[in-house]
């Protein structure tokens, strides 16, 4: 079976090809990568990234299925399907909810009603899945019971990564995955944690809306709900200021004043910006405390996972949150944590708990869930 993924970012296209067979094993033959700054990119950007794969098969014809990364669909949408016009209308419907992505991931479908010669071999794959299995006390927030009848209910995301890097944790610790307790730490633009406990989510960062939890590149994470009252009812916000402030104005941007990219934010703090650093240090506290929590809830860790582009580059916060978690008996290996490259194992070898960098990979995982919602019947070679 001839799989293609599409992982459309707030400014990215990312596209994998490959073969699946029946049992679900992928073969990756080709990525690619485009550029976008706004939903009227994906159009024309899509096509043109898609060009060197097309030049390899021979063209869209030869594509069994395709799948497209689905940041958030609501409560009735929480497992890979088809797409339909009922699941176009739900990620249209929650877009107000993920903003930076589901208006972008309608257009990448749209673009491939277009291009494809059978628009309906299409396939959605769900950020929220992998929460699925969050028990009621998890993921009911603590207010009217209403709430939740209108859907608002902790759903998490990242949860595509969440799979990936749970399987690859348990082929490199060599024990079965339901025996794991991991936590994960996916830390790029956006971050998360997820407690899993045999391969399934028992808890999360991220709530309601991606915005939920630790502090981001520009998202501010984890807020008192009192201070949106104030700016309300004091600073004169509307709903549209606040949406900006608190998903583009806020996290590392926000606090340093420089950038909401790490990079920028550790060679400002070099340079002597006090801000700089401020951001870096509040970015550290809440991954302490939310990691924290984690430990708690799972009663204890065999693994943690860094992952994403922060988690997969910055040895300088391995190395703190590591350090943090001491008594735990979690050690790092310096020689290990500072040239790490994915996939690699970077705890000491006296270290009680392993420390694991795994790069993310949301396109093999969207492969893996399409193979096996079509029931790929062709062999690899």
């Amino acid at each position: 079976m001839r799989i293609l993924a599409i992982n459309v970012g707030s400014s990215s296209i990312k596209c994998w090809y490959g073969e699946a067979d029946s049992q679900g094993r992928v073969a990756e033959k080709q990525r690619v990568q485009g550029e976008i700054a706004s939903v009227e990119d994906v159009a024309r950007v899509l096509p043109e990234t898609l060009e060197p794969i097309w030049r390899e098969t021979g063209g869209p014809k030869v594509i069994d299925a395709v799948a497209h990364r689905i940041v958030h669909a609501g409560p009735k949408h929480r497992q890979t399907t088809w797409v339909t016009p009922e699941v176009r209308a739900a990620i249209a419907e929650n877009a107000e909810i993920a903003p930076a992505h589901n208006r972008l991931e309608l257009a990448a479908i749209a673009a491939m009603d277009t291009i494809l010669p059978d628009p309906s071999r299409q396939v959605a794959v769900f950020d929220t899945a992998f929460h699925s299995t969050l028990a009621p006390e998890a993921y009911t927030y603590p207010g009217p019971s209403e709430w939740e009848e209108r859907g608002i209910r902790r759903y998490g995301f990242h949860g595509i990564n969440y799979a990936h890097v749970s399987r690859r944790a348990a082929d490199m610790l060599a024990r079965p995955l339901d025996s794991l307790r991991l936590i994960a730490c996916h830390l790029g633009n956006g971050c998360s944690l997820a407690a899993i406990r045999g391969g399934k989510s028992i808890d999360t960062t991220m709530g309601f809306t991606p915005a939920d939890g630790l502090m981001m590149g520009s998202r501010c994470g984890s807020l008192d709900p009192g201070i949106v009252v104030f700016l309300l009812r004091h600073c004169g916000y509307t709903a549209e200021q606040l949406d900006r402030v608190v998903n583009q104005e806020s996290g590392l941007k926000g606090v340093s004043g420089v950038s909401g990219d790490m990079r920028a934010v550790l060679d400002a703090m070099d340079a002597g910006n006090p801000r700089a650093k401020l951001a870096f240090d509040i970015y550290v506290h809440r991954l302490y405390r939310e990691t924290g929590a984690m430990l708690a809830v799972l009663g204890g860790v065999d693994a943690i996972v860094f992952t994403g582009g922060i988690g997969e580059n910055c040895a300088p916060l391995r190395e703190r949150l590591c350090a943090q978690l001491g008594f735990v008996g979690v050690r790092l290996d310096p020689a290990k944590n500072a040239p790490a490259r994915p996939d690699v194992e970077i705890a000491a070898a006296d270290s009680a708990v392993r420390v694991l960098v795994i790069r993310a990979d949301e396109e093999l995982e969207m492969a893996r869930e399409c193979a096996r919602l079509a029931g790929a019947s062709a062999s690899l070679p």
